[in-house]
C-alpha cells in the first residue's frame, strides 16, 4: 500500500481587512505530521501558490506544545514549509491521504481552488482518505465527486465552530463562518460539548477535526481506517 500523505496549507499571510498577520496554524500541521511520520509515511506539503507558507504568529504563542517547538526547529520540516508544491506539481495517484490544515488564511484561498478539489476527489475515489482540521474544513466545501454530488453532502463532519470563532474575537472579520457553510452544503455538523478540546469524527473515508487541538486526533482516526 502507498504510504504517502499530502498536507494542504495556506498561501495567505494577512487578513484582508486588518493589519494583522495570519497563515498556517503550526500545530495543526505538526500534530498530524508527527503521527504519520511515526508510522513511516512520506509527507509532502502543497499550497495554492506553492513556495513559502506563512505561519500565523499567534500559533507560536497559544496552545503551543513541546512537539511544536521540536518541528519548528527541525530544518527538514521548515524546508518543506518553505518550499511547498503547487497543485499542478501533484499527482494524486501518489497519495492515499490528503489533509487540509487550518489557520485563518485558508478561509480566503482554499474553498475555490479547483485544482485542490480535483486532487482530493481523485484520492477519495481511489479509496484514499480526505481529512481536515479546524478552518481546513473550508477546503471541503466545494469538492464534487464524479457523480456531481458534494463530497460532504449528508456526511457527519466538524470544523471550527461558530462559538470558537466568536471566542477568538474574529467572527466579524470572516467572510463566512465555517460551521454555517458546512451546514449549508448539506453536511451533518457536530462538535464537542466544550470548545477548544480535541474532537474529531469519521464518516467513511472522511475524517475531520474541530479546532487547533484536534490534529493528532484526526491523524489517529486516519491511521485506524488504514489499519482496517
Amino acid at each position: 500500500m502507498k504510504k504517502k500523505a499530502l498536507i494542504v496549507v495556506t498561501s495567505v499571510e494577512k487578513y484582508p481587512d486588518m493589519e494583522r498577520a495570519t497563515g498556517l496554524w503550526l500545530g495543526e500541521a505538526v500534530h498530524f505530521y508527527e503521527k504519520l511520520e511515526e508510522q513511516g509515511y512520506e509527507i509532502d506539503f502543497v499550497s495554492p501558490k506553492g513556495g513559502y507558507t506563512p505561519l500565523d504568529p499567534i500559533s507560536l504563542q497559544m496552545f503551543v506544545q513541546p512537539i511544536d517547538w521540536k518541528y519548528y526547529a527541525d530544518e527538514t520540516f521548515r524546508n518543506k514549509l518553505g518550499n511547498t508544491f503547487t497543485p499542478s506539481d501533484i499527482n494524486p495517484k501518489d497519495y492515499n491521504i490528503i489533509y487540509y490544515a487550518g489557520g485563518h488564511g485558508v478561509v480566503w484561498d482554499f474553498p475555490d481552488n479547483i485544482e485542490l478539489q480535483e486532487i482530493a476527489r481523485s484520492i477519495y475515489e481511489d479509496g484514499g482518505i480526505v481529512s481536515s482540521v479546524c478552518h481546513g474544513a473550508v477546503g471541503l466545501f466545494n469538492i464534487k465527486l464524479s457523480n456531481g454530488e458534494l463530497l460532504i453532502q449528508g456526511k457527519t463532519v466538524t470544523g471550527f465552530s461558530n462559538s470558537e470563532e466568536i471566542a477568538a474575537e474574529l467572527a466579524d472579520h470572516m467572510p463566512y463562518l465555517t460551521e454555517d457553510v458546512l451546514k449549508s452544503r448539506g453536511a451533518q455538523y457536530v462538535k464537542a460539548e466544550q470548545d477548544f478540546l480535541p474532537f474529531a469524527v469519521t464518516d467513511g473515508n472522511l475524517v475531520t477535526g474541530q479546532n487547533p487541538q484536534s490534529g493528532a486526533a484526526v491523524a489517529e482516526k486516519v491511521l485506524k481506517i488504514l489499519k482496517n
